[in-house]
């Protein structure tokens, strides 16, 4: 048997992207046993992976005391392997046979890419999920097979991130008219506690949708992380701004369209064959220049993303999914 140690993300979309590292372990240590450190927002993701031993929950405190609590918590444990995702110092303070820290860079290639430098392999792995059986038949009752679905996240961590959520609405009514390139589809709104006003607007959009026939689900802070993935994985297409959730999709294998304006696709778009961005006309660098603290911009920044060009971007991707 072997001992792993894997220190990872605090967000949930950081983890998400490095979890194509996981799954690379998991199939390639089939005697491994698996301890993951990790913050709390993205600590449900892990509750299902194969021999898992524990999962510790690394609660941000001042001057970094989070990795003195990470440090006393697995400093009696041989490891025989220990990746550290997260840069830090700690794996050098473990008494580990083998150790893997990743070196970030600011080259433009995809953070899947790069969290799999860690390990020196040639392969990229893609990330992967896994599903407890309970996940699983849940989403199986919420969103029964018949009926294809299309998952909408129209919210995001930042403001500057999301497109605005009126022209959501009216995407998502020209994709499920019955014209349209997923006609009849039911529509899923999925986001965290906090983001239902962001689903408002795709309710204004289908007014005549009901909950007695399923035309409208509204997820909205309703599931946890596991539901959620199980869910997206029986959707027919995902369309959503830069966020945890659209990295989700993507893991999930599903066929996900990710709107971008002032993030940097080629480092975090969602990541797979079976993805796409669309944007508007400025490109990353020409918004990058323009709004060096974008962090602090109050509004959206995906202004020049207009319908047509986000309909033609999914339907296109249907048609090649």
């Amino acid at each position: 048997m072997q001992n792993v140690l894997l220190i990872t993300s605090t967000r949930i979309g950081d983890a998400i992207i490095n979890s194509g590292v996981l799954r690379y372990l998991v199939e390639t240590r089939p005697e491994a046993r698996f301890t993951i450190a990790c913050g709390p927002l993205a600590a449900p993701l892990f509750a299902a992976v194969p021999r898992l031993d524990r999962v510790i929950v690394m609660a941000k405190k001042k001057a970094g005391a989070h990795w003195f609590d990470l440090w006393r918590a697995t400093i009696g444990q041989q490891w025989d392997l220990v990746v550290d995702l997260r840069c830090s110092a700690t794996a050098w303070a473990l008494r580990a046979k083998e150790r893997r820290i990743l070196r970030q860079t600011s080259a433009p290639i995809h953070k899947v890419a790069e969290a799999a430098t860690a390990l020196g392999i040639d392969t990229v792995p893609d990330p992967k999920i896994y599903l407890s059986d309970a996940a699983r038949a849940k989403a199986a009752e919420l969103l029964p097979d018949g009926t294809p679905v299309l998952a909408i996240c129209p919210s995001a961590s930042m403001p500057y991130k999301v497109w605005p959520g009126e022209r959501f609405g009216e995407l998502v009514k020209r994709l499920t008219a019955p014209d349209g390139a997923m006609a009849g589809a039911r529509v899923a709104i999925f986001g965290g506690p906090g983001d239902e006003a962001a689903a408002a607007p795709i309710h204004a959009a289908l007014p005549d949708a009901s909950p007695l026939d399923a035309g409208l689900l509204d997820f909205t802070g309703q599931l946890g992380l596991m539901d959620v993935a199980a869910c997206l994985q029986r959707a027919r297409l995902f369309i959503g701004n830069d966020s945890g959730l659209m990295h989700m999709a993507a893991a999930m294998q599903t066929p996900t369209l990710g709107l971008f304006g002032p993030s940097d696709e080629r480092r975090y778009g969602p990541y797979g064959a079976h993805c796409a961005i669309v944007r508007g006309a400025a490109g990353f660098a020409e918004i990058d220049a323009a709004f060096a603290d974008r962090r602090l911009h109050p509004e959206s920044l995906l202004l020049d993303l207009d319908v047509d060009a986000a309909l033609d971007a999914a339907a296109a991707l249907l048609q090649r999914s």
